[in-house]
């Protein structure tokens, strides 16, 4: 029996290798990388038809990966994981040039510009 496939499809995958530009989004390395769930997906994947589309997935280094996983106050507050019941497309996501972004389900990221005060 063949194992159901519950990741993102190539395609997706290279939407999002691309929109990060081929860097881990939190250390800007070109090593190592691998796609991550901002919301995890649980046991088995979920059925959330959002869950591998790209405003959920970010590229990010090995090492990057299991920081979220350790530090997970900080990688929630940077938007890197996001929390249920909320959706990837309402949380913004820090990148490395220091600018927080918006991320659509069409693989674009849009930055956010704070109105001058």
């Amino acid at each position: 029996m063949a194992r159901r496939r519950t990741g993102p499809t190539d395609a997706v995958k290279d939407l999002v290798y691309r929109r990060d530009g081929g860097r881990c989004v939190r250390c800007d390395s070109l090593h190592r990388l691998t796609i991550h769930h901002r919301v995890n997906r649980g046991m088995g994947g979920a059925r959330e038809p959002w869950i591998n589309q790209p405003h959920n997935l970010l590229l990010v280094c090995e090492p990057c990966n299991g920081w979220f996983e350790d530090n997970p106050r900080e990688s929630y507050e940077a938007g890197w994981k996001v929390r249920r019941p909320q959706l990837p497309d309402e949380v913004e996501v820090l990148y490395t040039d220091g600018r927080v972004y918006r991320l659509g389900a069409d693989g674009v990221r849009a930055a956010i510009v704070e109105a001058a005060r």
